[in-house]
């Protein structure tokens, strides 16, 4: 079986002058505190992640390594284009399958791909939305295209922070 994570980075910095190329936008001061205090409650709950695939913009990184930091099991973090804006679902798939023996594997994303990735996973007809930060859980006895997920949770950041 898989647990599979979804995670939607954590609030970033504004787009506009200051980082005209999008994929350098880093996390705010508030979005790491907040991330921070989540990824614990994440830990409290006893959540343990192998391996974390991220998209290799600067936010989603920076949320990668937050909660690689903050969960006992101390995952490895591997940065993947699937995951990145324009990445496909399909991809994502053929990516988490590299890692799905692991049995936990987190998936660090924007929107709205981790929305449209999370209804495609469960077979929902609509996209789930996930506000910056928010998590959820999706199992799998066996991966699409074969087999569909079960959702076992979603939870928003605020959710999370009331827990830590």
């Amino acid at each position: 079986m898989l647990e599979l994570y979804l995670v939607r980075h954590a609030i970033a910095a504004e787009r506009g002058d200051e980082y005209p190329d999008d994929s350098t936008r880093p996390l705010t001061s508030q979005g790491m505190s907040r991330f921070r205090r989540e990824a614990k409650a994440l830990d409290g709950l006893g959540v343990s992640v192998a391996v974390i695939l991220t998209s290799p913009l600067a936010r989603t990184r920076q949320t990668a390594e937050i909660l690689a930091e903050s969960v006992k099991s101390k995952p490895s973090i591997v940065a993947t284009d699937a995951l990145a804006p324009g990445g496909t679902a399909a991809a994502v798939i053929q990516e988490v399958g590299k890692h799905a023996r692991k049995g936990n594997v987190a998936l660090v994303g924007h929107e709205p791909n981790m929305g449209e990735l999370a209804a495609r996973l469960i077979g929902a007809r609509a996209p789930i939305e996930f506000k910056k930060g928010a998590i959820c859980r999706i199992d799998f006895d066996v991966l699409p295209p074969k087999g569909t997920g079960m959702l076992r949770w979603f939870v928003t950041p605020r959710m999370l922070r009331k827990l830590a």
